[in-house]
């Protein structure tokens, strides 16, 4: 009789456990799908309206991408006549480049052009290690931003109604894991990606619970708040989404997605909104984010530098420009991918 040694069962034990994983559907952090990764070139084109009121004090924020374990950015450019300086925002670190225009250009209205390109890869978690925690999992960049990361947003309140609605939802759920996915799974069944008639696209949480539909930006409003008011830490993250079946064109809008964090875990992405268009990807974006999308900003109620005079931003995407302290209006926004052939992209290395 063949004596097994405890290593040799331990081994054995893991992978019984992880051929389970893979059958449930939840995704290793190793495992892809799909498009795993994908390169292209972006181009973020801004158009800023002649000003009237010439004699005043203007400025233009755009956001700039950064690079970090999902997305690789390079040969960034910004091509435009107006002086610009680059910075971050004091609270997420979101990048930008801030604009100043003369007299003579804030009267003539100005162009600005963003150009660069992005290897995104698909974010996957191990959701196992929730069993058992990783080993070198990423922290989070401080503990006041991960406090903040349970604490409302101006959209986003924790009042009775949103955490009677998480602890209704989670009730007799003992792990925050699976706290976590009772939430995801109430917001991606109950909600409806819905953009007709007024009222959706701002992340209210509250007109968001009642009307049960909306943009990725409801949708993951209602799932922050609930995360956060089980005591979840969860963060906003919105960037602009490609199409799978296109090679190059023209972007309409914007796509948001949202993360929440647990201790030995770490970051597990969720995209509710897609779960709710595509029921069969339910369990893949529970813990999973495809390729086709690139990331600019986290957070709500952003401030960015000290020379912005109106309210914090609802969130970060689009330019943001002041003349004299009040927002400028009519700014004309154009997105614009091309995908980059394997080969090409092989050779410029």
């Amino acid at each position: 009789m063949k004596i097994i040694r405890s290593g040799e069962l331990l081994f054995a034990i893991a992978a019984v456990m992880m051929a389970g994983v893979f059958a449930s559907g939840i995704r290793s952090a190793d495992k892809t799908a799909g498009n795993g990764q994908r390169t292209f070139a972006f181009t973020y084109a801004v158009q800023v309206p002649a000003s009237k009121d010439d004699l005043g004090k203007s400025r233009l924020w755009i956001p700039l991408p950064q690079s970090d374990e999902h997305q690789s950015i390079q040969k960034l450019s910004i091509e435009s006549a107006v002086k610009h300086q680059e910075g971050k925002d004091g609270e997420y670190g979101n990048a930008y480049a801030e604009f100043s225009p003369t007299a003579a250009q804030a009267a003539s209205g100005y162009d600005v052009t963003l150009k660069f390109e992005v290897t995104r890869r698909e974010f996957t978690k191990n959701l196992d290690s929730a069993k058992a925690p990783a080993k070198n999992v990423a922290l989070p960049r401080n503990e006041a931003l991960l406090r903040r990361y349970l604490e409302p947003d101006k959209m986003v309140p924790l009042n009775a109604r949103i955490a009677e609605l998480a602890k209704e939802q989670t009730e007799g759920a003992k792990e925050p894991m699976e706290r976590a996915r009772r939430i995801y799974d109430y917001v991606a069944s109950t909600m409806h990606y819905d953009k007709s008639g007024e009222g959706w696209g701002r992340g209210d949480e509250m007109w968001a619970c009642d009307s049960k539909r909306g943009n990725c930006t409801d949708f993951h409003s209602v799932l922050i708040g609930m995360m956060r008011s089980s005591g979840i830490p969860a963060r906003f993250e919105i960037g602009v989404p490609l199409p799978a079946g296109k090679i190059e064109g023209d972007i309409p809008g914007y796509h948001c997605w949202a993360e929440f964090y647990l201790e030995g875990v770490g970051w597990v992405p969720v995209d509710a909104s897609e779960a709710s268009k595509n029921p069969a990807k339910r369990d893949y974006f529970f813990g999973a984010v495809d390729a086709d999308r690139v990331m600019f900003t986290y957070g709500r109620d952003i401030r960015l530098s000290a020379e912005q005079k109106g309210e914090p931003l609802n969130f970060f995407i689009y330019p943001y420009a002041e003349t004299n302290g009040q927002a400028v209006i009519g700014l004309k926004t154009h997105f614009a991918f091309r995908d980059i052939a394997p080969s090409a992209t092989a050779a410029a290395r």
